[in-house]
């Protein structure tokens, strides 16, 4: 689809919200009102006027979800005036606008679950013959999770040493990170030595439901390049093996995997908190694979460079849907079947019976975002790092893997990205030493790991806990989970 010509993108403005609304339901198995109430990131201010007049309709036969605004005299005025009001620096014909808007009458979206490659936006034109690959099924090699001991399971195992701790301290962090219902926590769990010593879900979620996780997928992409260079596909500092960068008079041809994996390939990108004015798509870059059905690799592919590789460090999309695509062109290229690879190469291994990385409707997985996962199987990816790749004897990431994703990027003016995970060397949680770094994602969905403890603690919340603008004092989310660390560090004695 092209992108947005006019100055309200309305083709967008309920994509990416149908789109959560039909993973809530059809991934997470939640109801559409809990999951209209808590999980739907409508478009900044312009949600508040969204929200009191979409139509919303679910049609179970086919999983799709449709969201409907209609656009009339009486709407129109107060959508632009709500537009405006989130960009005031920006200018247009808005009486032009607000004729086309009240000519178009009104706009639908609509999101389609594909069964194990969870939900997609779908065209505008709802072509139904939309999907450019075939969905697969995924399965699990591993035996039944309720009668196999942890961590291959969810069984107690007697077998295991008890780690020594406070038993009520453990108990009181998972209290913390319950405390105040304005923090939307969804689900808590913390392991100590490798065993679970706290855990805790709020009313209606229980530890086999898939979770919204956002970002934290980029850290499962940086996972998946791990693996791979382990395996000996390439190395990190390997020009990035891309086809669309190989001409010899492209300078992305010197865009490393490194460079890739610490947000600095210098691809033009833009992202949020550029003006509006320089959105040609009428949203972000970084943020237009979330809004519209496009195949998202080649999207990202084909940005041009804006600063010489290495030399800018900032969080890009660009770059971890990259890093996407040299993972499925390495995987195909061996032969192997791309969309179970991750299962069999990776979940099964560290006793992962099911994680949902949703795709484009090109089967490319969109783990910048559009990934769902529970809180059990995110603390197994945190203490795969914190045992440096290895598990039950079997190294899986490239020796060194925890150690370099966990040192920061050079081209960051501050150290607080290291290989597709954030790092805690600034301090931004006084309650975690300098070492503890996390996959992190919006709604503050954490994955932290901190070797110098022991420790992986996993937070998962729902977008209502959407983190203060930057500069503003901490929200309730920051403030239980800090909470929370902090019983924690007392349960443990450290």
């Amino acid at each position: 689809m092209s992108a947005p010509s006019h100055p309200i993108p309305v083709e967008l403005l309920l994509s990416r919200p149908v789109k959560q609304l039909c993973s809530a339901i059809y991934v997470s198995g939640r109801k559409p009102s809990d999951a209209l109430k808590e999980s739907a990131l409508w478009w900044r201010g312009v949600g508040d006027f969204l929200r009191e007049r979409v139509e919303i309709s679910v049609d179970e036969s086919t999983h799709t979800v449709s969201m409907m605004l209609i656009l009339d005299e009486i709407a129109v005025p107060q959508l632009i005036e709500a537009y405006k009001k989130d960009y005031p620096d920006f200018d247009a014909d808005w009486a032009a606008e607000a004729a086309r808007l009240i000519e178009l009458g009104a706009i639908t979206r609509r999101a389609r679950h594909h069964g194990d490659q969870g939900c997609a936006i779908l065209p505008l034109d709802r072509n139904d013959r939309e999907l450019h690959f075939t969905p697969v099924e995924l399965s699990s090699s591993l035996p039944d999770a309720e009668t196999t001991r942890w961590p291959m399971g969810d069984a107690p195992n007697p077998e295991a040493p008890s780690p020594s701790i406070d038993k009520a301290q453990a108990d009181a962090a998972t209290d913390a990170a319950f405390a105040d219902p304005d923090a939307h926590t969804a689900a808590f769990v913390a392991l100590y030595q490798g065993e679970v010593i706290a855990e805790g879900y709020a009313p209606g979620i229980h530890k086999d439901m898939q979770l919204e996780s956002w970002s934290m997928g980029k850290s499962v992409t940086g996972t998946m390049i791990g693996m791979l260079i382990h395996q000996g596909h390439f190395e990190l500092d390997d020009p990035a093996p891309l086809a669309e960068w190989k001409n010899p008079d492209d300078p992305r041809r010197e865009i490393t995997i490194r460079q890739l994996m610490q947000m600095s390939s210098g691809l033009k990108c833009s992202g949020h908190n550029e003006s509006r004015n320089t959105w040609e798509l009428g949203v972000a870059d970084h943020f237009w694979p979330y809004y519209e059905a496009i195949n998202v690799f080649d999207f990202m592919l084909n940005r041009p460079l804006e600063h010489p590789p290495g030399t800018v460090g900032r969080y890009r999309n660009s770059d971890p849907l990259s890093l996407g695509a040299l993972v499925r062109r390495t995987v195909e290229g061996t032969g192997e079947e791309y969309l179970s690879w991750p299962q069999r190469e990776l979940f099964d291994k560290i006793g992962i019976r099911k994680q949902i990385m949703e795709t484009d409707l090109w089967g490319n997985f969109i783990l910048t975002g559009f990934d769902y996962g529970t809180a059990r199987n995110w603390a197994r990816l945190g203490q795969l790092y914190l045992q440096d790749g290895v598990w039950n004897g079997e190294r899986i990431l490239a020796e060194g893997w925890a150690d370099f994703v966990s040192s920061p990027g050079p081209a960051w003016e501050i150290p607080e990205y290291g290989g597709q995970v954030w790092l805690n060397k600034p301090g931004k949680e006084p309650n975690l030493p300098a070492d503890a770094y996390w996959f992190g994602g919006l709604g503050l969905q954490r994955v932290i790991i901190v070797p110098s403890l022991d420790l992986v603690v996993v937070r998962l919340g729902h977008l209502r806990a959407m983190r203060p603008i930057e500069g503003e004092e901490p929200g309730p989310a920051e403030i239980c989970l800090g909470n929370a660390l902090g019983e924690l560090r007392k349960a443990i004695g450290r």
